[in-house]
C-alpha cells in the first residue's frame, strides 16, 4: 500500500475551485421580491408639515407684503388704527428701499409676508432676510 490514497481504491481526489452561486442567487431573488413589495407602500412625495397655531397676540397694525408670480410685489399698511392703505406695486429690487422708508416712519411695526404658492421658497427667505437686516424684529408669514 502506497500512501493516503490506498483506502479509496487508488484514486486521488480532485478539489473543486468553483464557487457555488446558486445560494447567492436565491438570496438576491428574495431581497428583490421584498423590495418590490415594499416600494409601493412608501410615498416619498408626501411631506407632513407642522401646523401653525394662531399668534398669541396678533398685531393690530402691520406692513403687509404680498409676493406674486412675476416681478411685482405689493406693499401696504394694514391695521385698525390707521385703516387699510392702498396697496402699492413695487418691483422686487425696490422692495428693500420701500421697507426702509416704512420702517423709518414706524419702527415698531411688524411685517406680515404672504406669498402665492407658485413663488419660490428662496424669494420668501430673501424678503425675510431683508426685513431682519433693516432691524425689523417681528416678521410673520400669513397662512390660510
Amino acid at each position: 500500500m502506497s500512501g493516503p490514497s490506498s483506502m479509496r481504491g487508488g484514486r486521488t481526489r480532485k478539489f473543486k475551485a468553483d464557487i457555488n452561486v446558486v445560494p447567492y442567487i436565491d438570496v438576491m431573488m428574495v431581497l428583490l421580491v421584498i423590495f418590490m413589495v415594499s416600494a409601493p407602500l412608501t410615498n416619498p412625495s408626501v411631506i407632513n408639515l407642522p401646523n401653525a397655531a394662531k399668534s398669541a397676540t396678533p398685531p393690530t397694525e402691520y406692513i403687509e407684503i404680498t409676493l406674486k408670480p412675476g416681478d411685482l410685489t405689493s406693499v401696504r399698511i394694514n391695521g385698525q388704527k390707521s385703516g387699510t392703505s392702498k396697496a402699492e406695486s413695487v418691483p422686487r429690487n425696490g422692495l428693500k428701499q420701500k421697507l426702509q422708508l416704512l420702517h423709518a416712519d414706524k419702527p415698531d411695526m411688524p411685517v406680515m409676508i404672504s406669498a402665492d404658492k407658485d413663488i419660490k421658497y428662496d424669494e420668501v427667505i430673501k424678503v425675510i432676510s431683508e426685513a431682519k437686516m433693516l432691524g425689523i424684529n417681528r416678521v410673520g408669514l400669513a397662512t390660510k
